[in-house]
Formats: structure tokens, C-alpha cells, sequence
């Protein structure tokens, strides 16, 4: 599987849940159901990582697709403005801000196997911290 963590950015406010988010894009050759998935967040250099929650019902990322997993959920004005720029749109809904600073680890998982990870690094202009 060639799912792949292209952009995370972090909010530069704790109550704007909407403006922190990580867009993965499916770069193999096969349609990916991410039901069932899930996304744990931990620190560089650390074994321990905490479960963000499980995408469900999920969706599919056709080949070459792009998705934004946002941190807050859909019609709530609290948690911000929703980014409108052609790439679709995926809501966690969670309670509070998970990226806390550079070297933040994300790891999506099934079935509690990594699917794909990432680094962050505020440094970088798409977030992921260089290979």
C-alpha cells in the first residue's frame, strides 16, 4: 500500500480544532478503504503512542487521491473556518489538539500494523519532516 502522509500543519490556536490537520494521498495503483483504520500520535524516539481513535465508517482513496483529516468536526463555528480548496474534506471530531511541537509522530495503523507514518516539522513547508 502507498498511502502516504503529504501535508500535516498544526493550529496556532487551541480552540481552532479545523485549522490542524494532515492530508494523506493514496499513491499505489489499488482503491484503499480506511475503515477500520486508525491514527496514533507519539513523540520521536518514544515507544509510547496514544490511539487518536478509529476512522469509521472511513472512506476510499481512489490512486492519486488526496484526503484532509481534520481535528474538528463539521458545523461547529467554534472550531474555525473549513479549508475550501478541492481537496476533500474528512472530520476526526476530536476533543482537543493532538500536534504538540516538532518531532510529533503519526502513525496510521490497521489492525494495529503501521500503514504509513510521518514526522512533523513546523520547519518544513508541508509539515512532514524529511526521510
Amino acid at each position: 500500500m502507498a498511502i502516504r502522509f503529504v501535508e500535516i500543519k498544526a493550529s496556532d490556536n487551541a480552540d481552532t480544532l479545523n485549522a490542524e490537520w494532515v492530508i494523506l494521498e493514496n499513491d499505489g495503483k489499488a482503491p484503499f478503504n480506511t475503515r477500520g483504520c486508525g491514527m496514533t500520535v507519539g513523540r520521536k524516539g518514544s515507544n509510547k503512542k496514544s490511539m487518536l481513535g478509529i476512522i469509521d465508517p472511513g472512506f476510499v482513496l481512489q490512486p492519486g487521491e488526496k484526503v484532509r483529516m481534520l481535528t474538528g468536526a463539521p458545523g461547529k463555528p467554534a472550531h474555525g473556518p473549513i479549508p475550501e480548496d478541492g481537496v476533500t474534506n474528512y472530520y476526526l471530531s476530536l476533543p482537543k489538539l493532538y500536534l504538540s511541537g516538532a518531532g510529533t509522530v503519526l502513525t496510521l495503523v490497521l489492525r494495529g500494523l503501521p500503514v504509513s507514518k510521518a514526522e512533523f516539522d513546523p520547519a518544513q513547508p508541508s509539515g512532514v519532516a524529511a526521510k
